[in-house]
């Protein structure tokens, strides 16, 4: 009998992908990379125009007399409002315009522009919240600012780990519990014998926004859960949807959340280092007169945001890239269905070209290759066949 070739095997999978999919996917995936860099620019206009205007400067002279607190919440949540309007163009055209060009979105227009209205409301007031802790450390704890704002960052960013699942999820999309029926009668198992409470499975209508396949694990704790987008409900086998589950179940198991918040951590210190050594630089290229101290130099605190996140794109996915091998691999050894796997990871070529080159992978796939994880997948069945023929 001929032994089984993971390497055939893996490219036979691939081969069923149709060639007019998988050039639009191409294009698709590429597009999404230049946004990246897009993004940024767009980022550098909104600041400059913001610093030119002077807006922020004005509101924060008529509030000088105000308490310092107050003063930086009122200068913080203008600034993110104006910011929002002026980059709604773009923000109509990257995350819904497209979307839509690419048949990856099915959400009317309205829908999109109320959600992205309610998101930009709670990020603003969160956003301007938490301004006013790092102005505060600004004037109260010297030159270690950076340090203290770093640590405010992490509870920041944790407390909103924590309360998201139950507080601003729910705002976005509805999140039950997996219907009776044998999806729920596979699930529930497999998520007792890895110890997540059967109360964390969830199936979401992720269809309102995207008709990407996926799943996701959100929250820390005990408000840590897993959700199921229903498309993958609608277009997948059994087989399928257990085998993503395993893999979600891994992230889940992992600890991959906390492994997130501590990397998260660590480029808040870069980036309010960075902050304290560049701002003045910054703040002279663009014109703005503000010291760093001052809420109206919001807008350049914001750019070196947009380029740091750009700069340290390549690190963090290899990081995120790191935490999907091993769900991956979790989900082969509790769950056992390489090939069920496999045909899952195909539906996500419709919107992550599956044969990037090495570069392309390296610097923007949050994610391995297909390709890789099929041959992954198909490794682990050749090994898991030879462990049984052996005597």
């Amino acid at each position: 009998m001929t032994p089984f070739d993971p390497v055939a095997a893996t490219a036979a999978y691939l081969n069923t992908l149709n060639p007019a999919d998988l050039a639009r996917s191409a294009a698709y995936t590429a597009g999404n990379h230049w946004i990246l860099l897009w993004n940024v620019v767009v980022s550098a206009a909104v600041c400059w125009l913001t610093v030119r205007s002077g807006i922020l400067d004005r509101l924060s002279s008529r509030l000088a007399q105000r308490g310092a607190n107050l003063r930086t919440f009122l200068v913080a949540l203008t600034y993110f409002v104006v910011s929002t309007l002026l980059g709604l163009p773009w923000s109509l055209y990257s995350e819904w315009g497209r979307e839509w060009t690419y048949r990856r979105t099915q959400q009317p227009l309205g829908d999109f522009i109320g959600q992205s209205l309610l998101q930009s409301a709670i990020g603003g007031l969160l956003g301007a919240v938490f301004m006013v802790g790092v102005y505060a450390l600004i004037r109260r704890a010297g030159r270690r600012w950076w340090i203290w704002s770093s640590g405010l960052a992490v509870v920041g960013f944790s407390t909103f780990l924590l309360l998201s699942p139950s507080l601003i999820e729910p705002l976005f999309n509805q999140f039950k519990p997996i219907p009776s029926g044998e999806v729920r009668d596979a699930l529930v198992p497999m998520a007792r014998k890895a110890g997540v409470p059967e109360d964390r499975l969830f199936v979401y209508d992720g269809s309102r926004q995207s008709k990407n396949f996926t799943a996701n694990v959100a929250g820390l704790g005990s408000s840590a859960r897993i959700a199921i987008s229903d498309v993958a409900f609608q277009g997948a086998t059994l087989d399928e949807v257990k085998a993503v589950t395993g893999h979600e179940i891994g992230h889940f198991v992992l600890g991959h959340v906390w492994r997130m918040v501590a990397f998260g951590g660590v480029v808040a210190i870069a980036f309010f280092w960075l902050t304290d050594r560049f701002y003045p630089v910054l703040a002279r290229v663009l014109g703005a007169r503000a010291e760093l101290a001052d809420p109206a130099g919001l807008p350049v605190l914001m750019l070196i945001v947009a380029i740091l996140g750009l700069l340290i794109t390549p690190f963090s996915n290899a990081l995120i890239r790191r935490g999907e091998v091993e769900a991956d691999v979790y989900s082969l050894q509790t769950v056992n269905l390489p090939d069920a796997l496999a045909t899952a990871l195909l539906k996500t070529a419709e919107y992550r070209y599956p044969k990037p080159n090495p570069p392309q992978e390296f610097l923007f796939y949050t994610h391995p290759s297909v390709e890789r994880r099929i041959q992954r997948a198909m490794e682990w069945k050749a090994n898991s066949a030879a462990a049984v023929a052996k005597p």
